[in-house]
């Protein structure tokens, strides 16, 4: 359900996935997922899993599925999250059978959710105050192609 005052997800919650995302970083999410302490109402995702390479496609299906036979939670809270163009992925085809649409909201919609949850508490984070934006946010995406240079 959507609501405004929902919490963004945490670190642990959301895999991005890329050519390069490795089978071991799937297998964990899965395993978090659908493990018994995955009763703590957090919500796991797979963010761009059409952009998986065949062979860890084939891992996430495997993993999947092995693990859900085994595994003791009724309601587990794990959403594959795909671009619906893309036909020819793997992903897309082996859980087809879950597929659903989601709806869409405006930007406006989609900034307006992001301010709320986004605005630094008035002097608790000077770090913010380095980016020069209209309001303050605790969050930033810095990146870089070599390790530890990001910072």
């Amino acid at each position: 359900t959507h609501t405004k005052t929902a919490p963004l997800p945490t670190y642990d919650e959301v895999l991005v996935c890329t050519p390069n995302t490795e089978e071991e970083e799937v297998e964990l999410i899965v395993r978090r997922a659908l493990s018994s302490d995955s009763q703590n109402q957090k919500i796991y995702c797979l963010l761009g899993a059409e952009k998986l390479v065949y062979k860890v496609s084939k891992q996430l299906e495997s993993h999947f599925f092995r693990l859900l036979q085994s595994s003791t939670v009724p309601d587990y809270r794990f959403i594959i999250f795909c671009n619906a163009k893309a036909h020819n992925s793997y992903v897309t085809t082996a859980f087809d059978t879950y597929k659903v649409t989601i709806p869409c909201y405006s930007k406006p919609e989609i900034q307006a959710y992001l301010s709320t949850h986004l605005k630094v508490p008035c002097g608790t984070a000077p770090i913010a105050q380095a980016f020069e934006e209209p309001y303050q946010q605790n969050v930033k995406f810095v990146f870089s192609d070599q390790a530890g240079m990001g910072r």
